[in-house]
């Protein structure tokens, strides 16, 4: 866990106040980074906002924005600020054309992400944190064979190349000396409150009806929403974090089966995961038009994330099971 005394002793040496602003403070992750910044000692968070009126914590200094793109004004949100936490972006939108798409992706997490950067170097912003994803690595690895970070990028979608882009001219930026930069590429992040995949997951669970996921020997690399955010709030004040590209995860891949049946346990069901052969499955989802979910299911994507231990000293300080079990906890508790 974060030191807070280091915390103070390398936010200070900017000579400047502790201030941090957070984008997508409202989102699963903004949310999150939010409430441990604010834990931070002498340390004072701002979040820029469309809607301020939006449920933060009382001690955060809201700043209106209208949108993220080139256009952005950032100066309201940028006054006193040392380092910026990036998270906002545009995700995944089903069914769009791919080329306009690409266009839509580049305008908010390619232009949006470099006007901020550059308005923050105007401001004297000494640090900026990029949250990019996986995505950038590529979809999918063999079995044994895992994404490190410093791998060759091989991006697929217009989500994860509009991340990639953008990472890269912000190292550009880096390189002039003007600002350090921090790249922070999660896999998949779940935690009390998750959404999506990961809920709708726990959705089929639930239900204590037989699933035919019994006989998944894929490798799945996780990451729990306190572990994330654990390691940004490491990387807002490390000295070895300037200018590098991160991977993080639980250290603990498993396989579909294996999650579904720990979900199992701790949602406190007796849901039956039958054995069914994953080429039964492939060969089903693909008549249905689920390729993109059989490939989320039953392929594998694993990362090395010995980097971001070497460099940061940084271990995950919350196991798989905890986060998989306080997970499952809220899930039961907001069904109340």
């Amino acid at each position: 866990m974060i030191d807070y005394s280091i915390a103070i002793y390398f936010l200070n040496r900017f000579e400047m106040s502790n201030k941090i602003l957070v984008t997508g403070a409202t989102g699963f992750l903004g949310s999150a980074l939010v409430k441990r910044f604010c834990a931070f000692p002498d340390t004072s968070v701002v979040a820029p906002l469309r809607n301020l009126n939006s449920k933060l914590p009382d001690v955060v200094e809201k700043a209106h924005i209208s949108n993220i793109d080139q256009f952005t004004d950032w100066t309201q949100s940028l006054s006193g600020v040392n380092v910026v936490v990036h998270s906002a972006a545009r995700v995944h939108v089903m069914h769009e054309d791919p080329a306009q798409s690409l266009e839509k992706f580049r305008a908010i997490n390619v232009e949006g992400t470099l006007n901020l950067a550059r308005q923050a170097i105007q401001a004297g912003v000494k640090r900026f944190i990029f949250i990019s994803s996986i995505k950038v690595n590529g979809e999918t690895t063999a079995p044994g064979r895992a994404f490190s970070a410093d791998d060759i990028p091989n991006p697929s979608d217009p989500y994860g190349i509009s991340k990639y882009e953008a990472e890269q001219q912000l190292m550009q930026l880096a390189n002039t000396g003007a600002i350090e930069v921090v790249i922070i590429r999660p896999v998949l992040i779940y935690g009390p409150g998750v959404g999506a995949n990961f809920q709708q997951m726990m959705r089929w669970l639930i239900k204590g009806l037989p699933l035919p996921f019994g006989a998944i020997n894929n490798y799945r690399s996780l990451v729990s929403l306190e572990n994330v955010v654990d390691l940004i709030s490491t990387c807002i004040v490390h000295p070895g974090a300037a200018n590098q590209v991160f991977l993080v995860s639980d250290d603990n891949d498993v396989s579909t089966t294996q999650l579904m049946r720990s979900l199992v346990s701790h949602l406190g069901v007796n849901t039956w995961l039958v054995p069914i052969p994953v080429g039964v499955l492939v060969f089903l989802a693909g008549v249905l038009g689920r390729r993109a979910t059989a490939q989320r299911l039953f392929g594998s994507l694993q990362v090395d994330i010995k980097k971001t231990q070497a460099l940061l000293g940084w271990r995950p300080p919350v196991s798989l099971d905890d986060g998989l079990k306080s997970t499952a906890k809220h899930f039961l508790e907001s069904r109340q």
